[in-house]
């Protein structure tokens, strides 16, 4: 559990993107894996001039994030973790209910690669949303591909477009993705049902997703999300020969449709990353 260049990057532009940090909640104690030669310029490029002493002073809780998110600008910043091996403020199995007080308690919850470590993922998940007041919002960094073992789980991009919607109170504002080694690269990843297909990705490095969020109200889920190309009115119909059966909306390139299949396999191995379904942008 940590935060890597690209995580702080994102952090550093908090404010520009509207994000509070007035009371933050880390999933676990979240460890910089970065060293003060790299996050000293990486914060100069977003206006956060540090000298040798100051820059030094940002890793003397053990490299624990803590002074970073205040540097940032954070009032409170609370761990929350399932024992106090690493002095966690708040001590909660992930898998269980939380209590009622965490309800509506704080402006970011930032999950820095924990929740792939959790077996009751979406319990998990649902806690983070309810903790988060109206207004503030998730952010998430999570392995999405190549980093099979890590933990339990390896996460779709179209779980987040699908879990964080009105309908559940949240709206989602940034759907990123960036390979390791990080090289200041991002992708914006598309909405499976903005496209009428789905986003997949085959490629060679490990692959991680940044998922940030707005939460709306405070309501509880109408239904378990759906991925997009599986509608609930097919699954209602009853057996038998009129019975529609469910085909993935294509929207297939002209590789996928004419190239042999040798060939189409090397051109995505060599741009896995191509539009639609990937954008690259700056952030």
């Amino acid at each position: 559990m940590g935060f890597d260049l690209a995580t702080i990057q994102f952090l550093a532009r908090s404010k520009d993107l509207g994000i509070s940090l007035d009371r933050v909640l880390t999933l676990g104690r979240q460890w910089m894996y970065v060293k003060p030669n790299e996050i000293r310029p990486l914060l100069a490029r977003n206006g956060i001039k540090l000298n040798a002493e100051d820059t030094r002073r940002l890793f003397i809780d053990d490299g624990y994030c803590e002074p970073l998110l205040k540097l940032l600008g954070a009032n409170r910043v609370d761990s929350m973790d399932v024992s106090s091996y690493e002095h966690a403020t708040i001590i909660q199995d992930l898998n269980q209910a939380w209590p009622e007080a965490l309800r509506d308690r704080f402006s970011l919850v930032v999950d820095g690669g924990t929740l792939e470590h959790v077996f009751n993922f979406s319990a998990a998940l649902r806690n983070c949303m309810q903790a988060i007041a109206p207004g503030g919002h998730f952010l998430c960094v999570t392995p999405t591909n190549n980093v099979m073992g890590h933990g339990f789980y390896q996460f779709s991009p179209e779980l987040f477009f699908r879990v964080f919607t009105p309908e559940n109170g949240f709206e989602i504002e940034k759907v990123l993705l960036y390979e390791q080694p990080w090289k200041s690269v991002w992708y914006e990843v598309a909405d499976p049902t903005q496209l009428g297909s789905r986003v997949e990705l085959v490629n060679r490095r490990p692959t991680y997703l940044v998922v940030c969020a707005r939460k709306l109200a405070s309501v509880a889920f109408s239904q378990a999300p759906v991925q997009s190309d599986y509608p609930l009115l097919y699954w209602k119909q009853a057996a038998g020969p009129d019975t529609a059966i469910i085909k993935p909306v294509a929207t297939a390139s002209f590789m996928k449709r004419h190239a042999p299949q040798w060939f189409a396999d090397r051109y995505r191995r060599w741009r896995p990353l191509r539009p639609p379904y990937f954008k690259k942008v700056r952030c």
